[in-house]
């Protein structure tokens, strides 16, 4: 019976594109955008809000992602910067950082 559940489960994952790590969290995720969405002083900054965030921050960015996207809470200037730079890494960063905002506006509202 286990078998045939796990089976199940992966024509669904493959069917769907689903990964393993996108149905189980990370063993040492830090919620890093999580904790500066909490720590921002925006009124929409809500735990529940923030946590949607993290969620998507998980499927889209990965752990050096999160760590530089965490510092925009507490200096947009930051983001600017980024945002401006010419250098490749960044240019990249950017592009999947827009990828996250987006989705983030569209799951968590």
């Amino acid at each position: 019976m286990i078998s045939l559940r796990r089976g199940f489960l992966v024509a669904i994952m493959l069917s769907t594109g689903l990964t393993l790590s996108a149905l189980t969290p990370s063993p040492a995720s830090a919620k890093q955008i999580e904790r500066a969405c909490m720590a921002s002083d925006r009124r929409a900054a809500t735990q529940s809000t923030c946590r949607c965030i993290q969620r998507v921050a998980d499927q889209i960015l990965t752990r050096p992602d999160q760590r530089k996207a965490a510092k925009f809470f507490k200096d947009p200037d930051e983001a600017q910067k980024v945002r401006m730079s010419d250098a490749n890494r960044d240019e990249k960063f950017w592009t999947r950082y827009k990828d996250f905002g987006n989705t983030a506006i569209a799951v968590c509202g």
